[in-house]
């Protein structure tokens, strides 16, 4: 490593030290090569398995709470408070560290997808929400982040007047993105891994809250890292998410107090797959779960990976990343798949493998959707 990247590594470092952290997350994570899916493509394709993060079935944001519940357990709380959608990866998430933390969870779940069946209020993630000790609360809309946060600090009050000790972990933008930091980590733990194993292209991750896509994208470039970062959307459309992302990268250098500027060109963001909307399933990303699993035997989900490797698979047929060496963030949420079984079922029922699998020593088939 240079004495520049040294020196830049040791500022991040610094900078991060001063905000309180439980480090519960197994790192470094494996960058792994997805060698099949990866020539079937025609690019050198690698995961950065941050589904193999550990706590509670793993995914991003178990490294997004190691500082809000550095947080919480610095201020002496003794109770948490998440909003997030029915299958949310985040509440699951917060409720296995309550648990690994001896604290009381209550989880406000946001009905964002319509028309969801009991399979989905009960399988998957609010499976584990339940499994973990949490007590589920309900929230009528979902996309009204201010309402939401609303609702969960009143709750809080109740409990204070209980004799609780409440920490709510935020949804809105108007409050400090310290999940963000997590992904300033990340992009150390990656940048050390690019030095061990070559230099990418490309990282394609999925952009939702946009804590994970802005603090990988802050976090490299305060490295001194040029590395493109392109977030696949997963529950805006990008006219909306590119300003989002934008200012959360500006509240990320606010909150380490560092001078780093993210320009607006270097947001890229792409929508492509995103419809029906979020949580939705749609045939690119039923096609692109399929394919992963049985190209890799790597398991993606429905709301999150699913849609980021069906932008990046369709990015690849048109040619955008020929040749190049890319990584796929895979951000976990594996658990949110059983609650899609039953939409899943008449899709894979076919028994016809997707485009790029061989099939009894056959030509590979088309895709199935």
């Amino acid at each position: 490593m240079s004495a520049a990247k040294r020196s830049a590594e040791d500022n991040l470092e610094e900078a991060l030290a001063r905000f309180p952290r439980v480090a519960v997350t197994h790192a470094p994570t494996p960058l792994e090569p997805l060698a099949n899916l990866g020539a079937d493509l025609g690019l050198s394709l690698l995961a950065k398995r941050d589904d193999c993060t550990g706590l509670g079935f793993g995914g991003n944001k178990v490294r997004q709470l190691e500082f809000y519940f550095g947080a919480a357990l610095a201020a002496g709380a003794d109770t948490v408070l998440i909003t997030g959608a029915v299958q949310s990866n985040f509440v699951r998430t917060a409720a296995a560290m309550a648990a690994r933390f001896g604290m009381e969870c209550h989880i406000q779940l946001e009905e964002r997808v319509p028309d969801v069946t009991p399979l989905h209020r009960n399988n998957g993630n609010v499976l584990l929400d339940r499994l973990f000790g949490a007590r589920l609360h309900s929230f009528p809309e979902g996309e009204d982040e201010a309402g939401a946060d609303a609702a969960v600090a009143a709750i809080a009050d109740k409990l204070r007047g209980a004799g609780r000790k409440p920490y709510i972990i935020p949804l809105g933008v108007d409050h400090p993105p310290l999940g963000a930091l997590g992904y300033v980590v990340a992009a150390m733990e990656l940048a050390r891994q690019f030095e061990e194993q070559g230099p990418v292209d490309e990282i394609v991750l999925a952009s939702g809250s946009a804590a994970t896509h802005s603090g990988l994208l802050f976090g490299l470039r305060a490295l001194g890292l040029e590395t493109p970062v392109r977030g696949i959307c997963v529950r805006r459309p990008a006219a909306a998410q590119q300003p989002r992302v934008l200012r959360r990268c500006a509240d990320v250098a606010r909150l380490l107090d560092l001078p780093v500027v993210i320009p607006e060109s270097d947001i890229r963001v792409s929508d492509d797959v995103l419809a029906p909307g979020y949580g939705r399933l749609n045939a690119a990303t039923v096609a692109a779960i399929r394919r992963t699993a049985e190209r890799e035997g790597l398991v993606l989900d429905p709301a999150y990976t699913g849609k980021v490797m069906a932008g990046l698979i369709q990015l690849a047929e048109a040619g955008a990343l020929a040749g190049r060496r890319v990584v796929f963030l895979h951000s976990g949420g594996t658990p949110a798949l059983f609650a899609y079984a039953d939409q899943l079922t008449d899709a894979l029922s076919s028994g016809a493998p997707s485009s790029g699998a061989p099939s009894s020593g056959a030509s590979p088939s088309g895709s199935a959707a």
